[in-house]
């Protein structure tokens, strides 16, 4: 079909594309459609935190925000538009929009959060009701959770069934945006700066963030490349070496919706033979299935929208978790004594990010070895990760916890000696981020306190000066989680909870 090029002076009224998780020119659903109706394309982002509540974006999360919004709007401005930016009530907002700039009809992309699904159900109705067409479409998961169901028509709690079911259904293809400038209104509506949006820190702690990453589509889309060309064959094998580089480092791209995964999965089409429905090579299938995970994520989310706070299984609401407001600053300090989990804790800290290997030893850590919520643990890493996103967080946590879908059961305990041992065999990863141990032989680099002093002597390591010792032993601790486990099992009452709710931590 030939495109037909509208001029800037048709009659069309003006179509407003919101912008939200969903920065990005290609295999946007709602753009596309905007465009489509030929007349003027206003794209519009709103700072709408009331209404995230709690879930408002933490702060790496706005640093990673910011650029990519400055990312999108250069990428509009190549294409003769600009992003509005603003501030407020969504729902408000948008109809002053649609009045100044005479707009009559609203295009965005769904998100999956309960709260914003809810919030867009109510603006929709708003903007209906105030005589605006208004179209969403789905542009940030492959299948809609709604309509993956197992054979009794109730949600997953499993992800190999639910994956199974879903390697059936068909995935759409990218979509493709249509070249050519973007149709702008006679007179762009006023816009706030960039700056007035206060997504940056006020104190320049962002410079590790800086470092290790770059947002916006276009980086999105060379991440995507680089990693099929020159990780994917290997991925299978690599991905669990925190010291190297061979995860895809994808997941902050993903959930602020600068690549999609229906482009994922052409890319991996495209570099692999495809098998039975699914990209062929181990490293493909394993990277698909990880693909899967976040499907799987946000099925749950969809299907369970109490869970970011409740455990999905019922019981685990009676666990005598402990109250340790020290342990748990050790840990968010990366201050525990154990290597692999402090190496973690503060490559978080620098870069916003963190190795998913590690990431499921220090929770281990957290919820097994501290007893401490894993509540606790997501909030942090609510504010502190580039790629927090409510569903994977979620699931991630209630999976180490035990108590969500398709969970590690609790007698998991992952030992982190053993852990750092067997995936940072030569100490390489705790080398770079707990730089106080790095003249540590191998031998000793995962448990600096069973070294001899002659040893850390050389190293020019002073056990509780330089580093700490363990806050907890590892095998004491594992023994009174397990026991806390077996009773809250037992329906012992309140007294029981509350005396090992006091219960010190050795």
């Amino acid at each position: 079909m030939q495109h037909v090029r509208i001029p800037r002076a048709v009659s069309i009224a003006p179509t407003i594309v919101w912008f939200r998780l969903d920065l990005r020119l290609q295999d946007n659903p709602a753009l596309n459609a905007a465009r489509a109706r030929g007349g003027p394309v206003i794209p519009l982002y709103i700072l709408d935190a009331a209404a995230e509540g709690r879930w408002a974006p933490g702060a790496a999360s706005r640093w990673w925000l910011h650029h990519s919004l400055a990312a999108l709007d250069g990428a509009l401005r190549s294409r003769g538009s600009r992003l509005i930016l603003a501030r407020g009530a969504a729902g408000s907002v948008l109809r002053r929009f649609a009045r100044a700039t005479g707009a009559r009809a609203v295009c965005w992309n769904e998100r999956g959060e309960p709260a914003a699904a809810a919030r867009d159900r109510r603006i929709q109705r708003d903007l209906a009701a105030a005589g605006l067409e208004v179209k969403s479409f789905r542009g940030s998961v492959l299948f809609d959770p709604s309509t993956v169901a197992n054979r009794s028509g109730r949600p997953f709690q499993v992800f190999t069934p639910f994956w199974r079911r879903c390697r059936t259904l068909p995935v759409e293809k990218p979509q493709r945006l249509r070249r050519g400038k973007f149709v702008a209104p006679a007179r762009w509506p006023r816009s706030l700066a960039l700056g007035a949006l206060g997504l940056r820190p006020k104190i320049a702690w962002d410079a590790g963030l800086a470092a290790a990453w770059s947002a916006g589509e276009a980086s999105a889309r060379r991440q995507l490349r680089r990693f099929v060309r020159d990780k994917l064959d290997a991925y299978a094998e690599r991905r669990d070496q925190p010291a190297g580089d061979g995860t895809a480092r994808l997941s902050p791209h993903l959930h602020f919706g600068e690549i999609t995964p229906r482009q994922v999965w052409a890319a991996l089409r495209a570099a692999t033979r495809e098998a039975g429905g699914v990209p062929a090579g181990r490293g493909a299938w394993v990277f698909w299935n990880e693909i899967g995970w976040r499907e799987f994520a946000y099925h749950l989310l969809h299907h369970f929208p109490q869970t970011p706070q409740n455990p999905l299984r019922p019981e685990f609401a009676a666990f005598p978790w402990a109250r340790n407001r020290a342990a748990l600053r050790a840990w968010q300090q990366g201050r525990t004594g154990y290597p692999i989990v402090d190496a973690g804790m503060r490559q978080l800290w620098r870069t916003g990010w963190m190795h998913n290997r590690v990431r499921m030893i220090l929770a281990s850590f957290l919820v097994k070895d501290l007893r401490l919520p894993w509540q606790a643990g997501a909030r942090w890493f609510w504010d502190t990760l580039v790629d927090a996103d409510l569903a994977s967080n979620t699931l991630g946590w209630q999976w180490t916890a035990g108590c969500g879908a398709d969970a590690a059961p609790f007698f998991r305990v992952f030992n982190p000696v053993l852990q750092g041992r067997k995936f940072d065999g030569d100490g390489s990863y705790v080398r770079r981020w707990v730089p106080e141990l790095a003249k540590l032989p191998v031998r000793h680099i995962h448990a600096p306190w069973e070294a001899p002093p002659t040893a850390l002597a050389d190293a020019g390591v002073i056990l509780r000066q330089t580093y700490p010792l363990p806050i907890v032993d590892h095998r004491m601790a594992r023994r009174l989680a397990l026991a806390a486990y077996d009773d809250m099992k037992r329906p012992t009452g309140p007294r029981s909870r509350a005396r090992w709710r006091s219960r010190r931590i050795p």
